[in-house]
C-alpha cells in the first residue's frame, strides 16, 4: 500500500469525505508493509523506524502545523447545531478559544520532524481527527448500549463501564470524575473526543445548556473544570488521553492489517 491508501482507509472509517487540516501525508511513500505508529512521533522515532527497517512512521498528534489547522475546532459548531444550538452563537463563543490557541501555533517549530523525515527519506504521516472520531463513536456506542434503559444512571457507573473497555482497563491512568460526584445523576451522556482539542469553558457550557448531563472527554484543563463546577450545570468524566487516542489507532491498525500492512504501536498507545 501507499501513504494515500492508508489515509483513505482512515477517512472512510471515520466517515470523512476529505482530510482534516490536522492530518497530513508529510512525506509520501509506496510499498508500505510495516508501519511504526504512536501518539507522538518525532525525530527520535523516525530514526528508530529507519534503524529497525520500517516502511512508514505515523503520528497521531499533528507534527507539522497546517496554517488552517485551528479550523478543525469548527467541528464543535456542527456538534452543537445537532443539539439545537444556533451556528452563529457557537461560532462567536468559539472565536476566543481559537484566538488563544493561535498564539502557540504561530510560534511552533512546525517543520522540525518533517525536515528529518525528508532527510531520511522516511514516509511520514499524521492522522489525528479520524482516529479521534473513531474512538469517540466507539465509546458513545458502548455507553449508549450500556445505559439505554437506565435513566437513573450515576456518574460512578460511567467510570466503572469505561474501565471494562480494554484500552481503559490496560491504561496506567484510569478514568476519573473531574466535575460532579460519584452519586450524581448522569443525565444525557455525550462523548466529546474530536474537534482538535478542548473548546474552552464557554463552548463546554453550551453542551450542558443544550441538554447534556455528563460529558465524557479525553482531557480537560483545570480552569475549565473549575468553571463548570462553579456553574453547577453538569458532570465531566475524563476517560484518559493516551487510552482514548489508542481506541481509534488500534482500530486503524486492524483495518490496515486486512490489507497486508503490519503496524507496531509505541509512544503512548495502549493495547486493546
Amino acid at each position: 500500500m501507499n501513504t494515500q491508501e492508508l489515509m483513505n482507509i482512515a477517512l472512510k472509517a471515520a466517515n470523512l469525505k476529505e482530510m482534516p487540516n490536522d492530518c497530513g501525508i508529510i512525506v509520501p511513500g509506496n510499498n508500505i508493509k510495516k508501519v511504526l505508529m504512536g501518539v507522538d512521533m518525532d525525530t527520535a522515532e523516525l530514526l528508530l523506524a529507519k534503524q529497525l527497517g520500517y516502511d512508514c512512521v505515523i503520528s497521531h498528534h499533528p507534527r507539522n502545523t497546517h496554517v488552517n489547522m485551528l479550523d478543525v475546532l469548527h467541528d464543535h459548531i456542527d456538534k452543537l447545531e445537532a443539539l439545537g444550538v444556533p451556528r452563529n452563537r457557537s461560532q462567536k463563543l468559539l472565536a476566543g478559544r481559537k484566538d488563544e490557541l493561535s498564539y502557540n501555533q504561530h510560534v511552533s517549530n512546525s517543520r522540525r520532524s518533517e525536515s528529518a523525515a525528508k532527510l531520511m527519506n522516511m514516509p511520514y504521516m499524521c492522522i489525528h481527527t479520524p482516529t479521534d472520531i473513531i474512538g469517540e463513536a466507539m465509546v458513545q456506542e458502548f455507553l449508549d448500549k450500556k445505559f439505554a434503559k437506565k435513566p437513573q444512571t450515576k456518574v460512578k457507573e460511567i467510570v466503572e463501564a469505561l474501565e471494562k473497555m480494554p484500552e481503559y482497563k490496560n491504561s496506567a491512568r484510569k478514568p476519573v470524575i473531574r466535575v460532579g460526584a460519584k452519586d450524581s445523576y448522569a443525565g444525557k451522556i455525550y462523548v466529546l473526543m474530536s474537534g482538535l482539542t478542548g473548546p474552552g469553558e464557554k463552548i463546554l457550557k453550551e453542551y450542558f445548556e443544550a441538554g447534556v448531563g455528563t460529558l465524557v472527554m479525553m482531557h480537560i484543563p483545570e480552569k475549565d473544570a473549575k468553571a463548570i463546577k462553579e456553574q453547577a450545570i453538569g458532570n465531566v468524566v475524563i476517560a484518559g488521553h493516551m487510552s482514548s487516542d489508542s481506541l481509534g489507532m488500534n482500530k486503524l491498525a486492524s483495518l490496515w492489517k486486512k490489507k497486508g500492512v503490519d503496524t507496531t504501536m509505541m509512544s503512548g498507545v495502549v493495547s486493546g
